[in-house]
C-alpha cells in the first residue's frame, strides 16, 4: 500500500482547503468530476475514433467520447469536435501542424505580451518546428493591431493565434478575422483562460470569428486536465478538409490512445456547465476579479492596463523595487495565497531586465476563490491581506549579478518563514478558508 503517496495527497488537500489559490489558470472540480476521473475506463485501451478503434471492446468508449463532442459543440456553437488531446500544449501542436504544416508560418502573441509557449516561443516546438513571428502589445498592454497587421501582410502566416495566458483585457476576434481574410491564413483562438466565461456568457464568443478553437478544460470550464480542438462553420467552409486533418495530426500525428477516464470527467464538466448555475458562477468571476483589481490599486498597487477585463490580473512591481516576482509569489505562499510570478510587457526595459524566472510581476485571478463561494465583499478583504503581504517584500531587490539570484531567493525564502507578518496574515486566512468549502473536497 503506498501510504506516503495517500499521506502527501491529503496534506496538499489540506493545504488547498486552508489556502487561497490565485492562480488564474487553477480551479475545482465537482466531486462527479473526480468521480469519472478516478473510473475504471483509465482500464482501456482506444486507440482511433468512435467506429473506428483498433482494439476491440470500445462500444461503450465510443458512446462516452461521442457525448462529450456532442456536448462541447452545443456550448460553443461549433460543428465538430476532438476531445482526445491530452492537455492544451499537444493541442495547439496538433493545429499547428494540421494547417501550418512543418516549417510554416504561424503569428502569435509575444511571450511577455501576455501570450502562450505553443503561440510561436522559440524554445517550445511551436518555435523549433515552426517558422515563428510575434506580433507585440501597446503601452496599456492591449495588442498593438497596426503591428499585428503589418506583420500578416510582410510574413504570409498560415496560421494565426488569438488568446493568450496572461492578458487582462477581452480578445478582439473580429479585428483578428480581418486580418487573417487579409493574409489568407487560418485563425485559430485559443481560449484556454476565458472558455468558461464565454460558455458562461461573460466573454464575446470567438466561434463566429474564427476558424479553429483550441482550450484547456481545467481552468474556468472547471474540468479535468484535458483539451479539446472545436471546428467552426467558418473553418468548415474555409476547408471541407479540416476536420480530418485535425483528427490525423493529434491521432496518429501525436497522440496513442485518449485516455478515456478524461473524456469522461471531461464529459460531466461540460454537462455542469450547460446548468444555469454556471452562467452565474462565470459573472461572478467577473465581478470579483474587477473589485479585487479596483481594491489593489486603491491601495497603489500598479497593474498592467489599470485593472482587468476578464478573470485575471497583472501586478507591476517595479515601483516597489528591482526584479521582485519571485519575492512576492514566496511572501504571498508564506501568507498563504498562492499566485504566481510573471514576466511583463516591456520586460526587457532598462531598470526592468530580469529574466522570466525572476520576473518584475505577478499573475493572480479569481477563478477558484469564486467556486468556493467567495463573493465582492470577500474580495476586498483577500486585496487586503495582498497589499499588506507585498508591503513585506519592499527592501528585497533582486541582485543585480545572476550568479547571486538562485543564492539570494534560497536566504529569501528562509526569512520570509520567519516573518511575523506574513505568518499572522497566514493564521487569518486559514480562519477564513474554512468558512469556504471548496468543490470536490
Amino acid at each position: 500500500m503506498p501510504s506516503k503517496i495517500f499521506d502527501l495527497i491529503e496534506a496538499e488537500k489540506q493545504r488547498q482547503k486552508n489556502g487561497l489559490e490565485m492562480i488564474p489558470s487553477e480551479n475545482y472540480v465537482s466531486e462527479d468530476v473526480l468521480k469519472a476521473l478516478g473510473s475504471i475506463l483509465t482500464d482501456k485501451y482506444s486507440e482511433g475514433y468512435p467506429g473506428r478503434r483498433y482494439y476491440a471492446g470500445n462500444r461503450l468508449i465510443d458512446e462516452i467520447e461521442i457525448e462529450a463532442q456532442k456536448l462541447a459543440n452545443k456550448i460553443f456553437g461549433t460543428i465538430y469536435a476532438n476531445v482526445q488531446p491530452y492537455s492544451g500544449s499537444p493541442a495547439n501542436f496538433a493545429v499547428d501542424l494540421a494547417l501550418a504544416g512543418p516549417g510554416g508560418t504561424v503569428l502569435g502573441l509575444d511571450l511577455p505580451s501576455g501570450g502562450h509557449l505553443t503561440h510561436g516561443t522559440k524554445v517550445s516546438f511551436s518555435g523549433v518546428f515552426f517558422n515563428a513571428v510575434n506580433y507585440h502589445v501597446d503601452k496599456d498592454g492591449r495588442v498593438d493591431f497596426t503591428e499585428a497587421e503589418k506583420l500578416a501582410q510582410e510574413h504570409k502566416p498560415k496560421l494565426i493565434w488569438v488568446g493568450g495566458t496572461a492578458y487582462v483585457y477581452r480578445y478582439e476576434f473580429k479585428k483578428f478575422a480581418k486580418i487573417a481574410q487579409s493574409c489568407g491564413a487560418f485563425l485559430a483562438a485559443d481560449i484556454s483562460h476565458v472558455a468558461g466565461l464565454i460558455a458562461g456568457g461573460s466573454h464575446p464568443s470567438p466561434t463566429p470569428y474564427v476558424d479553429v478553437i483550441t482550450t484547456t478544460t481545467h481552468k474556468t470550464l472547471r474540468g479535468p486536465r484535458g483539451a479539446v480542438i472545436l471546428i467552426t462553420p467558418k473553418g468548415f467552409k474555409k476547408d471541407s478538409e479540416i476536420t480530418k486533418r485535425i483528427d490525423q495530426a493529434v491521432f496518429p500525428g501525436l497522440q496513442g490512445g485518449p485516455h478515456n477516464h478524461q473524456t469522461a470527467a471531461i464529459a460531466v464538466a461540460f454537462q455542469e456547465v450547460l446548468k444555469p448555475s454556471f452562467k452565474k458562477y462565470a459573472s461572478q468571476v467577473v465581478k470579483n476579479s474587477k473589485i479585487l483589481a479596483q481594491e489593489l490599486m486603491a491601495g497603489d498597487i500598479k497593474l498592467v492596463g489599470n485593472g482587468t477585463e476578464n478573470h485575471l490580473m497583472l501586478i507591476d512591481l517595479t515601483s516597489l523595487g528591482y526584479g521582485l516576482g519571485y519575492q512576492a509569489q514566496v511572501a504571498l505562499e508564506t501568507a498563504g495565497i498562492t499566485v504566481n510570478k510573471q514576466s511583463l510587457p516591456f520586460s526587457d526595459e532598462k531598470g526592468k531586465n530580469t529574466s522570466p524566472f525572476y520576473p518584475s510581476g505577478i499573475r493572480l485571478g479569481t477563478p477558484a476563490l469564486t467556486s468556493r463561494g467567495m463573493k465582492e465583499k470577500e474580495m476586498i478583504k483577500i486585496a487586503g491581506w495582498i497589499k499588506q503581504a507585498l508591503g513585506e517584500v519592499k527592501g528585497h531587490d533582486l541582485p543585480k549579478e545572476k550568479t547571486s539570484r538562485a543564492e539570494f531567493i534560497q536566504s529569501y525564502k528562509r526569512e520570509a518563514l520567519k516573518n511575523k507578518n506574513l505568518l499572522r496574515i497566514k493564521k487569518e486566512v486559514e480562519e477564513f478558508a474554512k468558512k469556504f468549502p471548496a468543490p470536490g473536497f
